[in-house]
């Protein structure tokens, strides 16, 4: 019998999606940013949030229950470093960027970060880099498939006339028959 699923499942067994999303917040820990699809970084929001209340009321029991959720160097890190900014801050520990579709499956890309202590110098290159995407500037991969058929077509058009497949010649003539057969 098939029992309800609290979550996301994202096609995977029980250990696979823990190691998926120990995998994620350990990364998150340990880079400051990850670059990740928009469901996979909603999914794990609300536990690294926890994750950070957990160290932040400095529970006995925190250290046992993050090993569960964490890689030991993101442990470290995470009680050391970036617990400490936060403690001002009631929730809400991470911000959500959207960033363009990926070209080859078009799934909807986010840029996950610590809300306190990311530094004002990388938050510009982020946004540029969408909007070079969404415009198309020379030099960036092209996002839709219009961009691409005009990008294409750019390559393409020349001062050369364009050479007829062979079926297309065939036709041809035999409408240049056809026509000269009318005439006499």
């Amino acid at each position: 019998m098939k029992k309800n699923v609290f979550g996301r499942r994202f096609k995977r067994d029980i250990k696979e999606r823990k190691a998926l999303f120990k995998s994620l917040m350990s990364s998150l820990v340990l880079k400051e940013r990850i670059k990740t699809t928009e469901a996979k970084a909603k999914a794990i929001k609300g536990n690294i949030d926890k994750l950070i209340t957990k160290v932040k009321k400095g529970e006995d029991n925190a250290r046992r229950f993050l090993t569960k959720s964490l890689s030991p160097d993101a442990l470290e890190k995470l009680i050391s470093e970036v617990t400490p900014r936060f403690k001002n801050r009631q929730g809400g520990y991470t911000r959500i960027i959207k960033l363009p579709k990926r070209v080859s499956d078009h799934a909807p890309i986010v840029l996950m970060e610590w809300v306190e202590g990311v530094s004002a110098d990388r938050l510009p290159h982020v946004a540029q880099d969408a909007r070079q995407s969404k415009i198309g500037v020379k030099g960036s991969k092209p996002t839709s498939l219009n961009e691409r058929r005009l990008r294409k077509s750019d390559k393409t058009s020349s001062n050369k006339p364009r050479r007829r497949s062979a079926l297309s010649q065939v036709g041809r003539r035999s409408s240049q028959k056809r026509k000269k057969k009318e005439n006499k």
